[in-house]
């Protein structure tokens, strides 16, 4: 494949009873408005994830920090939060535990309000603005929050400007991702998309190339990851789904001599991920 030849709208190859009683509409009201508050907050745990999140422009509601906590950072994220004026409550140990779900807080936590999802135009925007290709991952079903949060931390890393998710069946941006990723979440959109396939169909239309990860395609070694593309990691158990495999413009694995012939999703995406990054800015 080749820049020269391509196309912004070429063809694709082909490839191989009694009445109820009246419901209580004041007390449906009543659960609907806390299932809502619920979900418009968001924890933000660790230290490293505390500052970055501070360094942002997302809105905090509230600065946890427990009792009698000090050293390496404490002191700058205090500063931050003042400069920013949050609220800063000193609460005991258990009083974290409890809302980290017994997680490993490191003495500090942030109340913030629920993470915004971006569009597919920021992403976009951001690739134009950076006067780069684009460079997206798309994400298959990844239900491990830690995954999710790992991947974010290299896609920062390695310059992917941004990642796209389906709403159905994988985790979101959750506090567990925010921690795994280091404040890496901060920095990197996500998009959360109803149809994938339609997804990839709208950045094929864009003159983006899409690529996918299988046992069976070409070693990633010889790629061009210079294109404009977009690239789909699988599921942790069953990979890429046949019909994204069918939509990609090509297929690409890792090359493997061991007995275990797969690799962690967050691995995989890595590796990748970096091979990206090498031909662009490397090479």
């Amino acid at each position: 494949m080749s820049k020269q030849n391509r196309k912004p709208n070429r063809q694709r190859p082909d490839k191989d009873q009694k009445r109820r009683p009246r419901p209580n509409r004041a007390a449906q009201a009543d659960k609907k408005d806390e299932r809502v508050e619920q979900q418009s907050e968001d924890f933000v745990v660790g230290k490293h994830a505390v500052l970055e999140t501070l360094k942002s422009d997302r809105d905090i509601n509230k600065l946890f920090l427990q009792e009698g906590i000090g050293g390496d950072k404490i002191g700058e994220i205090l500063e931050l939060a003042k400069e920013r004026r949050i609220q800063i409550q000193t609460v005991p140990k258990s009083k974290l535990d409890l809302l980290s779900d017994n997680g490993v807080h490191q003495g500090i936590m942030l109340a913030t309000a629920a993470y915004q999802y971006a569009t597919m135009d920021d992403l976009f925007a951001i690739a134009a603005k950076k006067e780069e290709d684009p460079f997206f991952l798309i994400l298959d079903g990844i239900e491990d929050p830690h995954n999710l949060g790992s991947i974010l931390r290299t896609a920062d890393a390695s310059g992917c400007h941004g990642i796209i998710i389906p709403k159905r069946r994988a985790v979101g941006l959750t506090g567990t991702v925010a921690k795994t990723s280091t404040g890496a979440i901060e920095h990197v959109p996500v998009v959360r998309v109803t149809n994938l396939s339609q997804t990839v169909a709208d950045l094929k239309e864009r003159g983006v190339w899409v690529f996918a990860t299988d046992m069976k395609g070409q070693a990633y070694q010889q790629w061009d990851a210079t294109l404009p593309l977009a690239l789909i990691i699988g599921n942790e158990g069953k990979g890429v789904s046949r019909l994204l495999k069918d939509a990609a413009d090509d297929l690409l694995t890792i090359p493997m001599t061991g007995h275990v012939q797969s690799l962690n999703a967050s691995v995989a995406a890595g590796l990748m991920m970096y091979e990206v990054f090498r031909k662009r800015h490397l090479s």
